[in-house]
């Protein structure tokens, strides 16, 4: 379980013990969604660029191949060649951005499938044992992310429903980690926090969650819109109430100047899709901010895309080259990106932990976090 090491103001320094291994934190989670990372990566590319954690989504993977499937192939460690800890998101975000294929009710969500239009319910219940049979280190549980803006008496339902739910889900994981032929019989439960940009119900849902004694919590239902100043009070209003001897995820961000902020904030645990999907484009990060490698200005430049980096496209491979490959619609292209994002992602990590670690991280946080997500 979770052991905080050291606080430096409210940025903590922990680890996370699971039974596929321990979590140095703060930490990001690499995002494969149908259990691979967009841009040609396997579960043996995350190893190089120290990788930590897999997150993958429930949904789509209950979709393609079908959970089904993935547990009678051994569950998702055994089917990707991915041995560390795994995250599965618990379909409830897709839910929300199939919005105009949805129906909500207590119960839970009825909705067409984005692949075949085939119609699908999806409830507390179905989403635990979607992700048993995935067998993930851990699994979030099912709620409704509700968008911003919305209206403060549907947002306070939809807490009290996703309270509800939290429960159900709660005593469904129990239930599956007692059968004999379940994949992993430790898998461990998060809540999440919702409550849109509402201070109170943010407050109120947070402390009504923290009651369940779940393995850790999340806060959910940011990064879609709002202006970073309101997802920074809202992080603010609900860290005093999260339990302090249990991790916190705060899912879907971010830049690294979002991460940094919310590391300052009290959050062990972030993902984001954007780093890859930036990647894909040629947008990539460096110790002085974002470059574009499809600007001509980089036709001839013989650096690598960082020269302060040394993952494996730095180590190997110019802006120039790169740039080439995109502008040939070589898939090596997107690559080189990804595998170069995600380790400054895992590398700012790193740097975040060692600074907690001596004292320094208000220093760090003062420098990099407007530099890193500037663009040349």
């Amino acid at each position: 379980m979770y052991k905080l090491i050291k606080k430096e103001g409210n940025a903590r320094r922990g680890e996370f013990a699971t039974v596929h291994g321990t979590v140095q934190t703060p930490a990001f989670m690499n995002v494969a969604t149908c259990g691979a990372i967009k841009g040609a990566l396997s579960a043996v590319d995350l190893k190089e660029i120290v990788c930590q954690v897999m997150l993958s989504n429930t949904y789509h993977l209950h979709v393609r191949p079908g959970d089904e499937l993935v547990k009678e192939m051994g569950g998702l460690h055994k089917f990707s060649a991915w041995d560390g800890p795994i995250l599965t998101d618990s379909g409830g975000f897709q839910v929300f951005s199939l919005s105009s294929l949805r129906k909500i009710q207590e119960e839970g969500v009825y909705f067409q499938s984005h692949v075949d239009g085939k119609h699908i319910f999806m409830g507390p219940e179905e989403s635990m044992r979607i992700q048993s049979n995935l067998g993930s280190t851990i699994a979030m549980a099912f709620d409704e992310c509700v968008e911003n803006p919305a209206k403060y008496e549907y947002s306070k339902q939809s807490c009290e429903r996703t309270t509800r739910w939290l429960i159900r889900c709660k005593n469904e994981m129990q239930r599956l980690n007692s059968l004999p032929d379940t994949i992993n019989k430790n898998q461990l439960l998060f809540g999440i926090n919702q409550g849109c940009t509402f201070d109170d119900l943010r407050v109120e849902h947070m402390k009504e969650i923290a009651k369940l004694d779940l393995d850790g919590y999340a806060i959910g239902g940011l990064a879609v819109g709002e202006p970073k100043e309101d997802m920074y009070r809202i992080i603010s209003a609900v860290e005093p109430h999260m339990p302090a001897d249990k991790i916190r995820y705060l899912m879907g961000v971010g830049t690294p100047g979002n991460i940094i902020e919310a590391v300052y904030r009290g959050v062990d645990l972030f993902d984001c899709v954007m780093p890859s999907r930036n990647a894909r484009h040629g947008h990539l990060f460096t110790k002085n901010g974002i470059i574009n490698l499809n600007n001509k200005k980089y036709e001839k430049d013989p650096l690598p895309i960082d020269p302060e980096c040394n993952c494996p496209a730095c180590k190997s491979f110019s802006r120039s080259y790169i740039r080439h490959l995109f502008k040939a619609k070589e898939m090596l292209a997107m690559r080189l990106c990804v595998i170069h994002n995600l380790h400054f992602y895992n590398m700012l990590m790193q740097e975040i932990r060692d600074a907690i670690d001596s004292d320094s991280f208000e220093e760090y946080r003062a420098k990099y976090v407007d530099l890193l997500d500037t663009r040349i």
